[in-house]
């Protein structure tokens, strides 16, 4: 038996208008308003409207998906800058203007209340399927992440006299899990651990002490990680020592090292080498996402590679100084000292970076330039010059000959007089640093910053200069060595310098996200520079993470005890999770109207 044809919609008639013009005619024949007039009063319009007004028929359906319309409403309504252009991979402005409020992890869809105290810290394993977290309740818990996460495993540190756990970090293949923490002691005191947890069996693997405790640790390999160890050398002058120490330390073989120097580095006016990080450059070749558009009538950015000292760099390498010379010249400082009139008398504290100084002078080892392409990493850490403050970031390649704990234990290999290691490249910010992190592909740098007031000196390295409430999240790439343009600033802080602590921050493909002290964690679009939305606790948000599998997925941690799960609407959507369905595009336009 034939089927009649399914008949065919009634098409409103057709009649032709000026060039460029389509009139459409209504049932009684009536012409509607051209496209280029629905056009002009739609650009009136804002974006829930102009979806409202698509409903009406056809034409205005047709007119309301429209590329140029879009593209308006998106710079209007994020107020981005014009110069800016759409992300590379964008293929409409309409599902930009989409994915800018449906991919973003906003809603809170869980509350962890298991630890007892501040919630200091989160870290995710590579996988996504675990993350782990570390809180001044002193224990390091290590969660399932499902679609309802749950706790796996605790481990109380109270028993190795901790005081409190601050860091976590899971090594490449998230078969063990390194922890950092604070010793019991005295306020002031600067004494810390590390501890590799196996996460097979949850044992305790290996204990290496951390000195200073914010130095942190990082893993180098999949069984090797880095730790930290400082040397008083005077009242303001020290020495950071970096080890490379093995995460299984019961190897019984003499021949076998589980520990080896990997660099030591002066300190002056009471600086020290705090959070340690290892940037892959093997993955630099990820397709670049940030653009230096939209900075028209800024500074220019800051170039870091420093290779040597400022006006030495053009004239080449510098030849290596003789072993004499640094004796010299403490001599023909001394000398002048001992001249009254010669000089000014100098403040003690001075006088101790000045020594200092001269002494390491021929007796610190020059970087160690590697064959082209034969830089596997680089070790990152905030350091200083001028203050305990850390305000500079100092960068040294690792080379292949330096990841393994085999060779020299305690760098016998530099010669009697290089006593000190030298850095690659040096990063000034001008402030007091309180976060660092990596973009997934490991070539921009995030640093979150409380900036000092512009032309400020240090005259006295205890008593740095006070620091803006405002952060700025600044970033550098690592590739050219170069600063971007633009700082990301929304957030705020207001603890002094000398109570300021580390507000840990995140980076996922499309964005980049902080804690702060005002009681919100925030989440910017990295290639706009636009903050898309404020993550509300009851105080501190002390850290941050993304689900490096699943950028729609964030986790906040906060002073407030608690750890939230947010999730993006979309991510909603899609799992059907036991929430109300998120409105339509429009009606959440309406509301944030009301």
């Amino acid at each position: 038996m034939n089927e009649s044809p399914t008949p065919r919609p009634r098409q409103p008639p057709q009649k032709e208008g000026p060039p460029g013009q389509n009139v459409t005619m209504d049932e009684g024949g009536t012409p509607l308003l051209p496209d280029s007039l629905v056009y002009q009063i739609f650009l009136s319009l804002g974006p829930a409207d102009v979806l409202s007004a698509g409903l009406v028929c056809r034409q205005w359906q047709a007119v309301s998906r429209d590329e140029f319309l879009w593209r308006e409403q998106f710079y209007r309504y994020y107020k981005v800058a014009r110069d800016v252009p759409r992300h590379p991979a964008a293929t409409s402005w309409y599902e930009e203007f989409q994915r800018l409020y449906d991919t973003v992890p906003c809603v809170e869809v869980q509350t962890l209340k298991e630890h007892t105290d501040q919630v200091l810290h989160l870290s995710f394993s590579h996988s996504g399927y675990q993350f782990a977290s570390c809180s001044k309740d002193c224990t390091v818990k290590i969660w399932n992440n499902d679609l309802t996460i749950s706790l796996l495993h605790s481990a109380d540190m109270r028993p190795y006299n901790w005081s409190y756990t601050q860091f976590s970090q899971f090594n490449q293949d998230d078969s063990l899990l390194l922890a950092s923490g604070v010793f019991l002691g005295p306020h002031n005191s600067s004494s810390g651990e590390i501890v590799v947890i196996s996460l097979d069996n949850f044992a305790l693997l290996s204990r290496v002490r951390n000195k200073p405790y914010d130095v942190f640790g990082c893993w180098l390999t999949e069984t090797s990680l880095i730790s930290g160890n400082l040397h008083r050398i005077g009242d303001i002058t020290s020495c950071s020592v970096l080890w490379l120490n093995n995460a299984f330390q019961d190897v019984e073989s003499e021949n076998v090292n589980v520990v080896k120097r990997l660099f030591k580095i002066q300190n002056l006016n009471a600086s020290t080498i705090r959070t340690v990080m290892v940037a892959d450059c093997g993955r630099f070749d990820s397709p670049d996402l940030l653009l230096e558009a939209g900075s028209s009538g800024a500074a220019p950015s800051r170039v870091f590679d420093l290779g040597s000292d400022g006006e030495d760099e053009a004239a080449g390498p510098a030849p290596a100084p003789a072993p004499a010379h640094p004796k010299e010249g403490l001599r023909h400082f001394l000398d002048g000292l001992l001249d009254a009139g010669a000089q000014p008398q100098l403040a003690e504290r001075a006088l101790e970076t000045k020594v200092a100084e001269l002494l390491a002078q021929g007796r610190t080892k020059p970087p160690e330039r590697s064959p082209a392409g034969a830089v596997d990493k680089l070790l990152i850490f905030t350091t200083g010059c001028l203050t305990y403050s850390p305000h500079q970031i100092g960068i040294k390649q690792i080379l292949p000959h330096q990841m393994t704990t085999a060779g020299p234990v305690l760098g016998e290999g530099r010669g009697s007089d290089a006593f000190f290691d030298a850095l690659d490249h040096v990063i000034d910010v001008h402030g007091h640093i309180i976060g660092m992190g990596l973009s997934p592909d490991n070539r921009y740098l995030y640093v979150n910053s409380r900036a000092w007031p512009s032309g400020s000196v240090v005259a006295d390295p205890m008593q740095p200069p006070p620091i803006a409430e405002e952060i700025d999240l600044l970033v550098f790439d690592l590739k050219t060595m170069r600063e971007v343009k633009r700082a990301l600033r929304a957030h705020r802080a207001y603890t002094p310098n000398d109570e300021c602590f580390f507000i840990f921050l995140d980076v996922s493909r499309d964005f980049v996200a902080s804690g702060a002290e005002d009681r919100h964690g925030y989440i910017w679009d990295r290639h706009y520079n636009i903050c898309l939305a404020k993550l509300r606790h009851q105080d501190v948000v002390n850290s941050v993470v993304f689900s490096p599998q699943e950028q729609e997925l964030l986790l906040t941690a906060s002073d407030d005890a608690t750890i939230k799960a947010w999730r993006s609407p979309r991510t909603l959507r899609v799992c059907q999770a036991p929430r109300p369905r998120p409105r339509a595009l429009f009606s959440w336009f309406a509301s944030q109207r009301r």
